[in-house]
C-alpha cells in the first residue's frame, strides 16, 4: 500500500488526508494537539458522509477510508512514508523546524512536500540534506472539492521529484499545474492583492463588505466575493501571505491593509472564529 504522512491536522491537513485515504493511500495524520486530531477525524467523517448523501461515494466507503488514516502526535510516524505533505502553520520558522526533523526521520528516498501557500520552497529545502526531493504541493481549500494543485519547484528540485508529484496529484483526481518558486507562486500572487484591495475599499468607506462581494460576484462572475473568500481562508493566513509577498517582492502594492492587521489583532479571523467580514 502507498504510504503518505500529512503533518498538521487543521483545515488543509484533514482535507489532504481525506483525499489520499479516499484514493487508497495509507495515511499517517500527525499533529501535536490531540484535540486537533479529534476534530480532523470528525471533519473527515462528516465530509465522507456528505459525499455518500450526494451519491459520489458508496455507503460502505467512509468506514474503509477512515480505516486507512492513523492519527498520531509524533513525527516518527512519518518514517515509513514515501511522501510527506506538511500542512502546518504558515510560519517559516515552524516549517523550517519540521523539515529539519523530517529530513532526519524519513527514508532517504522519501519526497518531502509542503502545502505552503507562499513561503519559499528553496528556503525550506535548504534546511534539509535532500533539496532535490523537496517540492511544493499547494492544495486549494476545500481540498476534497477543489481541482487545482500548484506544484512548485524549488531551485534544486529534481525533474524526477516533479514528475512523481505531478503523477500523484493526477492519481488523486486533481489537476496539477507546475510553477516556479517566487513569493506567492501564481495563485496567491494574483489573489491576495485583490483581497487586500477589497479590504481597502471597506476601510476607506467605498462600500460595505456585502456590496464589494456582490460587485465581484455579479460583475466579474466570481463564485464567491473576495471578502467572503478571505473569511474562508482565514484573515490571519491572508495577512501572513501578504507579508511574505511584501517582504519577498519589495513592492508596496502588497502592503497589508491596516484594517486587515487590526481584525487579526482583534481575533476576528473569519469562519474559524465565527466572525470576520461576516458573522458565522
Amino acid at each position: 500500500m502507498k504510504r503518505v504522512a500529512v503533518v498538521g491536522a487543521g483545515t488543509m491537513g484533514n482535507g489532504i488526508a481525506h483525499v489520499f485515504a479516499q484514493h487508497g493511500w495509507s495515511v499517517a495524520l500527525i499533529d501535536t494537539d490531540p484535540a486537533a486530531l479529534e476534530r480532523a477525524m470528525g471533519t473527515i467523517r462528516a465530509n465522507l458522509e456528505r459525499q455518500v448523501k450526494k451519491g459520489t461515494l458508496p455507503a460502505d466507503a467512509p468506514a474503509q477510508v477512515l480505516a486507512r488514516i492513523a492519527p498520531g502526535g509524533a513525527l516518527e510516524a512519518a518514517r515509513p512514508a514515501a511522501l510527506v505533505v506538511e500542512a502546518a502553520s504558515e510560519s517559516p520558522a515552524v516549517k523550517f523546524a519540521i523539515f529539519e526533523q523530517l529530513d532526519r526521520i524519513c527514508e532517504p528516498s522519501a519526497i518531502l512536500a509542503t502545502n505552503t501557500s507562499s513561503i519559499s520552497i528553496t528556503e525550506i529545502a535548504a534546511r534539509t540534506r535532500r533539496p532535490a526531493q523537496v517540492i511544493g504541493m499547494h492544495f486549494m481549500n476545500p481540498v476534497p472539492v477543489m481541482q487545482l494543485v500548484e506544484v512548485i519547484r524549488g531551485h534544486a528540485t529534481a525533474d524526477e521529484t516533479t514528475r512523481r508529484v505531478l503523477e500523484i496529484a493526477r492519481e488523486l483526481g486533481k489537476t496539477p499545474v507546475e510553477v516556479n518558486d517566487y513569493p506567492g507562486f501564481v495563485s496567491n500572487r494574483v489573489l491576495m492583492p485583490m483581497i487586500n484591495e477589497a479590504i481597502y475599499c471597506v476601510m476607506e468607506g467605498v462600500a460595505t463588505p456585502e456590496a464589494v462581494d456582490t460587485v465581484m460576484k455579479l460583475g466579474m462572475a466570481h463564485p464567491m466575493g473576495p471578502l467572503a473568500l478571505a473569511d474562508l481562508i482565514g484573515l490571519d493566513v491572508c495577512l501572513a501571505i501578504l507579508e511574505v509577498l511584501h517582504r519577498g517582492l519589495g513592492d508596496d502594492k502588497y502592503r497589508p491593509c491596516p484594517l486587515l492587521r487590526k481584525m487579526v489583532a482583534a481575533g476576528a479571523l473569519g469562519r474559524k472564529t465565527g466572525r470576520g467580514f461576516y458573522t458565522y
